[in-house]
């Protein structure tokens, strides 16, 4: 006769506070998770806290008194008024709108040269494009300033057709591959269509897609005409007279006479106002109108 060995006390359900299989894989977790927002949150708070000892690290440990006397001399920077303003700034406006003027002209004729089915004329725009893009702004002024005056001596160049000059040439290798992307970006359609119009492939260019081309590409042009401003500093290194200096070179003579640094920030406040109403009409441009970008 076989027996049951098992009890009734091993087939009983195991003490709520006993270990074991019955607390199993599809046991409910008591362990509550932090969410990803109060997590986001927590990380928030904690950068707030590290900019605020930062900045007070900065307010304690700053020699507030020197700062003022070096940058923020009222006397040095009333001395620099009307100058300032009559001269240097209109310098500096006059310089980057002749400069932007000729990069854009040439930027165009750059642009249809890399777009063109003649071999050599991709050539040389793909040549011009990369060594200006290449070079740094600076060497451009230095080549224009002083080695043209060395190699063609009887040109008798005038500082303001170098400084144009350079500054155009710095300009149109970058706007050029703007000019160029705008061009693609516009549909191929439109150029069909204008051809089966009876148009040339010149006429169209010029009727048709370049209009709407410039319409995509104004946003990234007005950011050039930012850079151009900048880039304008550099025309001090060629020396000027006194109705000649922009803001750079104006604020290079101040520094000299008044053993300030004060000029530097009058200065930087002159292409703020120049460079901040350029940047918002930038945006506004490209809501309205979109924008291809800047090449690297």
């Amino acid at each position: 006769m076989s027996h049951n060995t098992s009890s009734p006390a091993s087939s009983a359900p195991a003490a709520p506070g006993s270990s074991g299989a019955s607390a199993g894989p599809d046991a409910p977790s008591v362990r509550k998770t932090m969410s990803k927002r109060k997590r986001s949150q927590i990380s928030r708070w904690i950068q707030y806290a590290i900019l605020i000892v930062v900045a007070a690290f900065v307010v304690i440990q700053a020699d507030w008194a020197t700062l003022a006397e070096t940058f923020l001399n009222l006397e040095v920077a009333a001395g620099m008024f009307p100058e300032v303003i009559t001269v240097a700034l209109k310098n500096t406006i006059l310089f980057t709108l002749l400069g932007f003027a000729l990069g854009l002209v040439l930027a165009i004729v750059l642009a249809l040269m890399r777009l063109s089915s003649v071999g050599p004329y991709r050539w040389l725009a793909i040549i011009y494009i990369e060594f200006f893009r290449g070079l740094p702004a600076l060497v451009v002024f230095l080549v224009m300033g002083f080695g043209l005056p060395v190699a063609f001596p009887g040109l008798g160049l005038n500082k303001l057709v170098v400084i144009m000059v350079a500054l155009g040439l710095v300009a149109s290798a970058y706007m050029a591959e703007t000019i160029r992307a705008g061009i693609q970006a516009v549909p191929q359609g439109q150029v069909e269509a204008a051809r089966s119009l009876g148009m040339s492939s010149s006429r169209a260019m010029v009727t048709v897609v370049l209009p709407q081309a410039f319409r995509i590409i104004l946003p990234p042009l007005t950011n050039e005409l930012i850079l151009l401003t900048k880039d304008s500093s550099l025309a001090y290194i060629l020396g000027s007279s006194v109705a000649g200096r922009e803001l750079a070179a104006l604020a290079r003579a101040e520094i000299v006479n008044t053993a300030s640094l004060t000029p530097f920030i009058v200065i930087a406040l002159c292409y703020l106002a120049i460079t901040i109403p350029l940047s918002y009409l930038s945006r506004l441009l490209e809501k309205k109108f979109g924008s291809v970008g800047r090449p690297a």
